[in-house]
């Protein structure tokens, strides 16, 4: 079988640019769209064919791929793409929808015929320009070999959920994952502002814990983010991960759980965007510890 797909990669922000990029540098056929199309113009350097509507990035398309900002965005450019879209078309959804918001995908999807995949991803900017991202992926297998070659070109590896996307194990596994990152981030900029406050040198602090369990590679690479000023470009924008905060605590009320660290993490998440660091690295949550007017790395 010829493993060479056409694909319409819908969204271009951090990790869809760099999931359209590696998808050509597979030898597929690529096209793409975004909202704002000075976003998608330099992909065009990539041999990518930037399309003006999501109707015409999805013509003819074997696979079309969602990383968009969240659930209800993905519906609303899916459905602006339907009157292009094929039956049997195999769909690829990427964006962090939550649970609610997958269920709504895997309803158009099931509307219009297309073969779903819940299939969000684990990384940030740097794994998704190496390819190096976590897939975690739900579908039917018996369409796996046409999706296989598009995961193969985004991925290190792709852990398989379950068979049906429309389930949402994928997400589901995504957002305990996300709670995860989030919840160390969040950690991570508090310890900072506790070494501040009590004029702490935060090397100190990573001397102290080197290569015991409380050390982390994660840890240590945020830390940077913050004490070298390298904020922009992000690899995970604040105002991203204040959006995947927020369901995880959903997901966690319809559970019947109560996460208190992610209401925090999300409530600080969304100060810090209201202090204007929204389009920063989600690190950039460290700022929330301190009033306006009083914050300096």
């Amino acid at each position: 079988m010829n493993d060479k797909l056409t694909v319409s990669v819908l969204g271009t922000g951090i990790m869809g640019a760099a999931m359209a990029r590696n998808l050509a540098r597979a030898g597929h056929t690529v096209r793409a769209w975004n909202r704002s199309r000075a976003k998608a113009e330099p992909l065009a350097a990539d041999g990518i064919a930037v399309a003006g509507s999501p109707a015409e990035a999805v013509e003819g398309a074997d696979v079309v791929l969602t990383m968009l900002y969240d659930g209800p965005a993905a519906l609303d450019v899916m459905r602006q793409a339907a009157s292009a879209l094929r039956p049997g078309t195999a769909w690829v959804q990427s964006t962090t929808a939550g649970i609610e918001g997958v269920a709504d995908l895997a309803a158009f999807a099931r509307e219009q015929d297309l073969v779903f995949y819940d299939a969000p991803v684990l990384g940030t900017r740097q794994p998704a320009e190496a390819g190096q991202l976590l897939v975690l992926a739900a579908g039917p297998v018996d369409g796996r070999q046409k999706v296989t070659p598009v995961l193969d070109a985004v991925g290190a590896r792709t852990v398989w959920t379950g068979e049906d996307g429309a389930e949402g194990s994928a997400t589901r596994l995504k957002l305990v994952a996300n709670s995860w990152v989030i919840a160390t981030t969040n950690a991570m900029g508090e310890v900072l502002a506790l070494s501040k406050a009590l004029d702490v040198d935060p090397q100190n602090f990573f001397d102290a814990i080197a290569g015991g369990p409380l050390d982390m590679g994660y840890l240590r690479a945020k830390s940077a983010l913050i004490l070298d000023e390298r904020l922009s470009p992000p690899q995970f924008a604040v105002s991203t991960a204040a959006k995947d905060a927020r369901l995880i605590v959903e997901a966690g009320e319809r559970g019947g759980v109560r996460l208190d660290v992610a209401v925090a993490s999300a409530e600080r998440l969304e100060r810090a965007a209201a202090q204007g660091h929204g389009d920063e690295d989600m690190a950039a949550a460290y700022f929330a510890s301190f009033d306006e007017g009083h914050f300096q790395s």
